[in-house]
């Protein structure tokens, strides 16, 4: 069988917090660029038309001072003067021999000339159309002298009269040079507060969730005692409680089936213990049973061969074979009443009567018993002492004690039964002197057909029941029983209630 291979600890090549932080920083990289790219392509686009609008402003104001002949009127003077202040816009109304009839500026010469040129065509004017019709023409033109770049625009007010109206490019330019360069600055300092800003936050984020991975990962370890402890109230929170609850539920569950798979296991053990116990049962009955069988059998064919015509043998071969019989039947008792015991068939019937009157009667019986073997039996007589159980099991205990003692007595031949009142109980103990139950046996006792001693156990007919019948009776009646090893002999003994 192949040993389980250790799980390999998995790294964080992409994590969340990397991720965040990466898609932060990509998308303010990338609204910079394009707000970059907004600037600088069309913002100038943008003021284009706003200033093409100033200008037609600008225009259809001289339009009506002309028709009104009003160029001298305070009002039109202080209308023009604040379109061209607040616009940055510069005009000359001439004649059609370019003498100027109105200007905003103090020098019209040089503007007065260009509308010469522009209006007769001269060659040399660098100009690009932007729009025209029958009242005027618009362009993006160059000035020969300063080289600025401007947008003009100009036509006739009627037939003597013509008009241009400019304004510099150059003051949007710069704007949107200072604009970029402002944008680029303020955006590198913005970089770098959002880095930490994004680094903060995103730390803020991921901490629970990789509290989150360590309770899973002991829970994939099998460790449900780690716990998530979130303090606000999010998404990640109510995750991490579900994950609290989903561990206490997987413990319990696990538990129980542990729990299941043990007594499981116990049941399964028990199965092949009792299919053991069946099988020693079987082979011990089968051995018990060979010997008297073997020997009746032996014994029957003789008479029938007519081995022997003497009266006496003959005797002697039916006292062996009543003898065997009569072993045969007890051993057949005993496994009955065992089996009753054990099964429940044989139902405890629960009475009071005086356990000194009972060990007193079965004391007499083995008298005659004690009396041939030598054996001293004292018991110390206390009248009224009631207990409650089932006087006739409780009989059948007694008889086994006081039987095992008396063919187990050595030493100095003594068997001494004593009983001793407790809080509830009454201890009943047997005695008998000899040697010590080896410490090995001890345990194995109550075994059925378990002799310490086969020899002797054969020599006296005993079937190896005796304590297994005591053992049955006494879990039936679920009270303490027992054996003591002392230096000089071995103690049983026995508890009844007595309530």
């Amino acid at each position: 069988m192949s040993k389980e291979q250790p799980q390999k600890k998995k790294r964080l090549f992409f994590s969340i917090r990397l991720q965040m932080t990466l898609t932060y920083f990509f998308l303010l990289c990338f609204i910079l660029v394009g707000c970059w790219f907004f600037n600088d392509y069309l913002l100038e686009r943008n003021y284009l038309k706003y200033k093409n609008a100033n200008l037609k402003e600008v225009y259809e104001l001289l339009l009506e001072a002309e028709k009104k002949n009003s160029f001298s009127d305070s009002s039109f003077e202080s209308n023009m003067l604040r379109l061209c202040n607040t616009y940055n816009v510069s005009f000359v109304v001439t004649d059609a021999s370019s003498n100027t009839l109105y200007s905003n500026i103090k020098d019209p010469g040089q503007i007065s000339r260009q509308l010469r040129d522009i209006v007769f065509s001269r060659d040399g004017i660098d100009k690009k159309l932007i729009e025209e019709n029958d009242e005027y023409s618009m362009s993006y033109m160059q000035d020969p002298i300063s080289g600025l770049d401007y947008v003009v625009m100009w036509g006739d007010l009627d037939e003597d009269c013509f008009f241009m109206v400019r304004t510099a490019l150059e003051s949007v330019r710069e704007s949107v040079r200072i604009a970029n360069s402002m944008l680029i600055s303020i955006g590198l300092v913005a970089m770098v507060l959002a880095i930490v800003v994004i680094g903060v936050v995103t730390s803020r984020v991921t901490r629970p969730i990789m509290s989150l991975v360590k309770v899973s990962k002991s829970m994939s370890e099998m460790d449900f005692d780690a716990r998530y402890v979130g303090r606000s109230r999010n998404e990640i929170d109510l995750l991490g409680e579900n994950i609290n609850t989903l561990s206490d539920r997987l413990k319990e569950n696990i538990g129980r089936l542990k729990t299941a798979n043990l007594e499981l296991q116990r049941d399964v053990e028990a199965r092949m213990n009792a299919d053991q116990r069946r099988k020693e049962f079987l082979a011990n009955v089968s051995h018990e049973l060979k010997t008297p069988i073997a020997l009746i059998q032996g014994y029957a064919e003789g008479l029938k061969d007519g081995v022997t015509d003497d009266q006496e043998s003959r005797d002697y071969y039916c006292d062996v074979i009543i003898d065997e019989t009569r072993k045969m039947n007890h051993l057949v008792k005993r496994l009955i009443s065992l089996n009753q015991v054990e099964s429940g068939e044989d139902v405890m019937v629960m009475e009071r009567f005086d356990l000194d009157a009972l060990i007193t009667a079965s004391v007499n019986t083995f008298a005659p018993m004690c009396e041939q073997k030598g054996i001293k039996i004292v018991y110390e007589s206390d009248p009224g002492m009631f207990v409650w159980a089932d006087e006739y099991q409780v009989e059948e205990v007694l008889r086994n004690y006081i039987s095992n003692a008396v063919h187990y007595c050595a030493g100095r031949m003594e068997i001494i039964i004593k009983t001793q009142r407790l809080e509830g109980h009454v201890r009943t103990t047997v005695f008998n002197s000899g040697n010590a139950i080896p410490d090995e046996s001890v345990a194995r006792i109550w075994e059925k057909f378990y002799k310490v001693d086969k020899a002797r156990t054969r020599e006296y007919g005993g079937s190896g029941l005796g304590l297994s019948i005591v053992k049955a009776i006494m879990e039936s009646l679920h009270q303490q029983y027992g054996v003591t090893n002392y230096d000089d002999g071995v103690e049983f003994y026995f508890e009844l209630a007595t309530d």
